[in-house]
């Protein structure tokens, strides 16, 4: 069934924050949903705001965040480095969400890219996103206008944005993050709202029973594809989208090594890999 046109049956709410670990563990389990039932829902994310909120400040803060993040990447395998908050702890929260904001003036889909960036340079790189400098190269690597961005940094628009964002979360009474709330095209119908990491058949078995028929999943691309569309993925990911342990996920993406296809990242917790685009 080619729902390529038609509107989506389901729309996905998904509500996270840049600085937070468990949002970014959830990441291989909404590139699986995306990949395999992506064709019956579209994705909308929300900025909760919920940690940028936190008063960052003091020793004792860090020390409790870093401990958080450490925890987090052990038990789910998406690596985020704790020593951030003792080497370059971020002091400005809110302005990493509002570059998110303004990347999304850009187009969705290129906000979603600077989102996930952002991601990256604060959880395997230890950047303070709060500078301006890291944000600009966060937007030049994902292809940004970067007159516009800087523009829309400081603008009233990307300030908004995020308000707007804000005001869906306290709506929707978010309390914690990351939350999906699930809809179907039945407006009088309140969402499905699910805090928290599930495993992934927590997530698909919500969308079969939203749908009036039976979904089918659509395969994965090949591997070598999924890795040029997303550019730099966990080895956690990989496994996930392909069913595979993250041993048998080493193995593939060793091998894509050996072809000079893709490189090693150096990560605290697990591997990482970038494409190489020759």
């Amino acid at each position: 069934m080619n729902l390529g046109n038609e509107q989506k049956s389901l729309e996905i709410y998904t509500f996270v924050d840049p600085l937070c670990p468990e949002c970014w563990a959830l990441e291989p389990t909404v590139k699986k949903l995306l990949i395999e039932y992506g064709k019956y829902f579209s994705l909308r994310h929300i900025l909760s705001g919920k940690l940028s909120t936190l008063n960052l400040s003091g020793k004792k803060q860090y020390e409790t965040i870093a401990d958080l993040w450490e925890k987090t990447a052990s038990r789910t395998g998406m690596s985020c480095d704790g020593n951030l908050w003792f080497e370059n702890p971020i002091s400005s929260p809110y302005l990493a969400s509002i570059a998110v904001k303004a990347a999304e003036l850009q187009g969705k889909k290129k906000g979603i890219h600077f989102l996930r960036k952002l991601q990256e340079v604060v959880f395997l790189e230890k950047q303070n996103v709060s500078s301006v400098d890291v944000l600009k190269s966060c937007a030049q690597d994902v292809g940004l206008d970067m007159d516009e961005f800087l523009a829309d940094l400081h603008s009233e628009s990307a300030a908004k944005a995020l308000q707007c964002d804000l005001k869906i979360t306290t709506e929707m009474d978010v309390q914690e993050i990351p939350t999906l709330v699930f809809f179907n095209s039945n407006i009088e119908e309140e969402g499905l709202k699910v805090t928290g990491l599930y495993p992934y058949d927590v997530y698909v078995k919500i969308i079969e029973e939203m749908l009036p028929m039976k979904p089918e999943a659509s395969s994965p691309p090949p591997l070598e594809e999924f890795l040029k569309q997303y550019k730099t993925v966990a080895t956690k990911e990989v496994a996930e989208v392909y069913n595979m342990t993250v041993t048998g996920a080493e193995r593939e993406l060793k091998k894509l090594q050996l072809k000079q296809k893709v490189e090693q990242l150096p990560a605290k917790y697990g591997m990482f890999w970038r494409y190489n685009e020759w």
